[in-house]
């Protein structure tokens, strides 16, 4: 077992991502949350680049992190200038930062054909910078632009560059799979030949565009190297880098090494979707470990088979990492799904009974329609509770319209007016919004406001529709998934017809009657 040290790149590698965007704030938000997970170095962005890492680079100083040290990134001195010339290098140091991360080139190619200079330049632009922050008390990280490859063309050359730094003075060499086209025994081959060439720990900084990332990163470390570079959820260029969601608990769990300070490897998901959220990306269900799906069974035999013994049907505990077991129900389901979500919902449900069967003959039948409740656990607990005769109605449709208006000029409006039975009294109303699904939205809520005034603090967060059988065209049946939120947490509901404002209708309805439910359940159990 020995101590893998991990630098996160997130904020910097991880923000060249097609479609990414931090702010300075993002930015400094993560990088607290980082720190909170044991991340030991945080690779912050390029100062020389853009003013917005210059301003984080000011502000991640008024921080009071726990542990984590800050690193700024940049290129070696440009060819036939100096380093004190190099303003590059100048914003670098300006950056203050305890460690500098510096990036050289490894690859005969890229030195005669990108930086058009010689072999001999490229040594010099290597040693010298090392040395210029080695002098100013700086802790140097070297990265090694496109080793492997390098490696593979001249190897002699390669092996050159990596021993200049380590001369020079560097604390880590950082080897690169740039265009990250490797495969694992090409890169335990080649690790292990840099560990014999040089006396500073080495690291390993992998792309996925051969969707190897994280195996590359697993064989160098199996091959000598110290530390491993990625990001969160694999954000990055292009195919994206190596996945540090996937690296550290394989190291921990499978490989026995340690990454993160004792019992932090918990946080792990919680980090993983508090990135993506801050990211603006939905984060991906089938991500392994920190998924929602990673840990999710959906047929009756796995469901069986994982209530007796999870180690059935998965690798690891899941809350190991921060994440949970997921019994899905569907029409894959049998009587073993059912029982585990009854009990997962509290719910009290006989088993083996015609009554159980029948729920299951329902969902079948609802999801042969197009209906999901992989995604809409709270529609699928009303489902079971109103099948056992677990709530009453809180209101009941009597009739809605629609309309929808355009006139040249004159934009488009929507209203939407509703007739419902609430108890004995009837009530009519009606709401304009900014489109139909809206409209019906505000008119619904006016309407039951009066008789439950906790609606108010509700709010649809998320909309979504889905077309089913595209061959249809438009008049194809939609399934529309409905998030909503009150203060406290959120919960999802699903509709499902050739109509999308019944569709509509029927998601937003589900999650009304969801919250008002919930709220006299937790009274009644007060």
């Amino acid at each position: 077992m020995g101590k893998i040290v991990v630098l996160d790149t997130t904020l910097r590698d991880g923000t060249q991502g097609e479609g990414i965007s931090l702010s300075v704030e993002d930015k400094l938000k993560i990088t607290v949350k980082l720190d909170a997970l044991g991340i030991p170095y945080i690779e912050g962005g390029w100062p020389g680049s853009n003013p917005k890492d210059i301003e984080y680079f000011q502000r991640v100083q008024k921080l009071s992190l726990q542990q984590a040290k800050i690193t700024a990134f940049s290129s070696t001195r440009r060819p036939g200038i100096s380093v004190e010339e190099d303003s590059n290098i100048q914003e670098l140091l300006k950056a203050g930062t305890p460690a500098v991360t510096l990036f050289g080139k490894s690859w005969d190619l890229h030195v005669v054909q990108a930086l058009n200079t010689t072999l001999e330049e490229n040594l010099a632009m290597i040693k010298d910078t090392v040395s210029f922050f080695k002098a100013a008390g700086r802790e140097v990280i070297y990265d090694a632009e496109h080793f492997f490859d390098g490696y593979k063309s001249n190897s002699q050359y390669a092996l050159t560059t990596i021993r200049a730094a380590a001369d020079a003075g560097a604390d880590w060499v950082v080897l690169c799979d740039t265009n990250g086209g490797m495969l694992p025994s090409e890169i335990g081959e080649i690790v292990t030949v840099a560990g014999e060439n040089v006396s500073v720990p080495l690291g390993i900084h992998a792309h996925n565009d051969g969707d190897l990332a994280v195996a590359n990163s697993l064989q160098a470390v199996a091959s000598g190297a110290q530390m491993v570079q990625g990001t969160i959820n694999g954000l990055g260029e292009r195919c994206g880098n190596a996945n540090l969601c996937s690296i550290i608990p394989n190291l921990e769990l499978k490989m026995g090494d340690s990454c993160l300070p004792e019992n932090n490897l918990s946080l792990l998901t919680e980090t993983a979707h508090y990135v993506s959220e801050l990211a603006n990306l939905a984060q991906q269900s089938q991500q392994p470990f920190v998924g929602m799906s990673a840990f999710a069974h959906k047929g009756g035999i796995h469901v069986s088979a994982v209530t007796k013994n999870p180690a059935t049907y998965e690798h690891m505990d899941p809350q190991l990492v921060g994440n949970k077991r997921r019994v899905l129900v569907s029409e894959l389901s049998g009587v073993s799904n059912l029982k585990y979500k009854a009990q997962e919902l509290n719910i009290e449900l006989p088993l083996e009974t015609p009554e159980s069967r029948e729920i299951i003959k329902r969902i079948k039948e609802l999801e042969h329609k197009g209906f999901q409740y992989e995604g809409a656990e709270a529609s699928l607990e009303l489902l079971l509770r109103k099948a056992l005769n677990q709530y009453q109605d809180y209101f009941q449709l009597e009739s809605l319209k629609v309309i929808m208006e355009k006139r040249e000029n004159m934009g488009i409006t929507s209203e939407a007016m509703i007739k419902l039975k609430v108890g004995t009294e009837t009530v009519h109303t009606a709401a304009e919004g900014n489109g139909p699904v809206n409209a019906l939205d505000n008119a619904l809520r006016k309407a039951l406001e009066e008789f439950y005034p906790d609606i108010k603090n509700i709010h649809l967060s998320d909309y979504k529709v889905r077309v089913l059988d595209e061959k249809d065209a438009t008049g194809a049946t939609v399934r529309v998934l409905i998030e909503t939120m009150d203060q406290e947490s959120s919960w999802n509901t699903v509709g499902v017809h050739e109509n999308i404002i019944e569709a509509s209708w029927q998601a937003l309805t589900d999650g009304i009657t969801y919250a008002l439910y919930k709220k006299d359940h937790q009274q009644s159990t007060q």
